[in-house]
């Protein structure tokens, strides 16, 4: 999966909030100062390209539609996250979050409880 700029991620956003739509129909959901319908046209065809998004002609225009999944996103992009600034480490993951106030104690001690419990249910699983 290409990796995706800034813009064409916000588009994503937009797509899977509004699955099928016209460029004009998400021009008319951003907020303003609206961007040219041009410059969201070439991030959407970008994203066609990159085989984010595909797209039907309807009449004399065209309609897109998601084809990556949110879910699908959000694990390679945390995947790439987690390779390029925590080594692959979900420890140095979670303790950056801990350092930086950005999680509680106690709701490091409510995660660890999951992560024993969906470890217990996949080994009773097996």
């Amino acid at each position: 999966m290409k990796e995706l700029t800034k813009a064409e991620e916000q588009m994503m956003h937009r797509f899977w909030e509004m699955g099928r739509t016209t460029v004009k129909a998400i021009v008319e959901q951003m907020p303003e100062p609206k961007p040219a319908i041009n410059t969201v046209s070439t991030i959407v065809r970008s994203l066609a390209d990159k085989k984010y998004v595909g797209f039907k002609q309807v009449g004399r225009g065209y309609e897109y539609f998601p084809i990556v999944e949110k879910a699908v996103y959000r694990k390679q992009f945390m995947s790439r996250m987690m390779s390029t600034y925590f080594q692959d480490s979900f420890k140095d993951l979670v303790s950056f979050f801990a350092k930086e106030n950005k999680i509680k104690p106690e709701e490091l001690d409510e995660l660890i409880q999951e992560v024993k419990q969906d470890l217990k249910n996949e080994n009773e699983q097996s």
